[in-house]
């Protein structure tokens, strides 16, 4: 019989040594009973496209509530290159974009793909970019850093772009989840569901904001979402389907691809859950396991849910004590979310240690 754990009130698998959320999650087993369900209903052709339209804007609200930004802002897509694309295709010929030394290329690719129109992409330590930020017209980093937890210094962000006028992307991958997020303030926020929300791959939400067309600095060119499909139509199960240019829902989601189906149902159950969840005491759990572990290796703490260990062999040593991590530019990066306990920090201290 499959051993579980109730965490926050949702029965989880428990995997002793997994410690790679921050690479692929691991969902609750009522939301990977809901996905299973929904593929076992499209085998038997009790399926219809209705069917999955609940589904895609719980996941869309849920989005909206744990970043808090409106939901009448939130376009939902597959993955957070494929949204940012029309966004970098709308900044300004010759803009010039700071992102942080070692950004994840999800977020710097679709801007580094507008360099035939002069936009230009300028890297800078993570802890100089507010004060790096006046000059440019864009800044785009994510809150948490891939590569090794690093947390992005979001009041210090917003302070600069006040002063300063330029316009600020918050990547939420690696953030949403574990730390408590209010993003109101940005002009536009992106995050996929399949790491830290749970979720399976396929979901991915960017909230626009107004300002990021009307903002500080001037108006920018609209956004045109050359992806736009029936999907974002008002009248998506009528005439929105055979329309050239059928009317657009309000806001961003008139321009939406239609949702991998599957993949919301899942994000469905999971997104609202954390969302509804005091962030305080998640991030103290996530966050207090893996300073635990930073504490045992002699590194000092850092309020984060992710470790880089840069030691040599340390995913080597991992690995033969049956301890699922990842390396990332260079490093043994190992993650703490809900399953996680005092076990793990333990198990993973004495391999590195080893």
């Amino acid at each position: 019989m499959e051993r579980t754990t109730t965490v926050f009130g949702r029965e989880l698998p428990l995997r002793p040594g997994y410690l790679n959320t921050a690479s692929i999650g691991i969902p609750p087993l009522d939301a990977s009973a809901a996905v299973a369900d929904a593929v076992r209903a499209w085998a038997e052709g009790r399926s219809a496209p209705r069917d999955f339209d609940d589904a895609v804007a719980t996941a869309r609200a849920g989005f909206a509530a744990i970043t808090g930004v409106p939901v009448a802002d939130v376009a939902q897509g597959a993955t957070v290159s494929g949204l940012l694309g029309p966004l970098a295709a709308a900044v300004p010929d010759g803009a010039r974009v700071l992102v942080a030394r070692g950004e994840f290329a999800s977020v710097t690719r679709p801007f580094a793909m507008q360099a035939h129109r002069g936009v230009r992409i300028t890297e800078a330590p993570l802890e100089e970019l507010a004060g790096r930020a006046p000059g440019h017209d864009l800044v785009a980093v994510s809150v948490v850093q891939s590569a090794d937890g690093r947390i992005a210094d979001l009041d210090a962000l917003f302070a600069a772009r006040e002063r300063s006028g330029f316009r600020l992307l918050l990547d939420v991958t690696q953030a949403a989840g574990w730390l408590p997020l209010r993003l109101h303030r940005a002009d536009a926020v992106v995050g996929a569901g399949y790491k830290w929300l749970l979720g399976p791959r396929g979901t991915a939400w960017l909230a626009q904001r107004p300002s990021w067309v009307d903002g500080p600095g001037g108006r920018w060119p609209d956004v045109v979402r050359h992806g736009a499909g029936w999907y974002g139509a008002q009248d998506r199960w009528g005439s929105g389907l055979y329309t050239p240019d059928p009317p657009g829902r309000p806001g961003p989601a008139g321009g939406e691809e239609a949702p991998v189906w599957f993949a919301h149902v899942g994000s469905a159950v999971t997104v609202p859950w954390l969302a509804a969840l005091d962030p305080q005491p998640l991030r103290e759990h996530c966050a207090g396991l893996a300073d635990a572990l930073r504490e045992r290796l002699g590194m000092p703490p850092a309020g984060s849910a992710i470790v880089a260990v840069r030691t040599e062999g340390a995913a080597e040593r991992l690995a033969r004590a049956g301890i699922t991590a990842a390396v990332r530019d260079g490093a043994a990066r190992l993650a703490f979310h809900l399953t996680n306990t005092t076990d793990d920090v333990e198990l993973a201290a004495a391999a590195l240690r080893g």
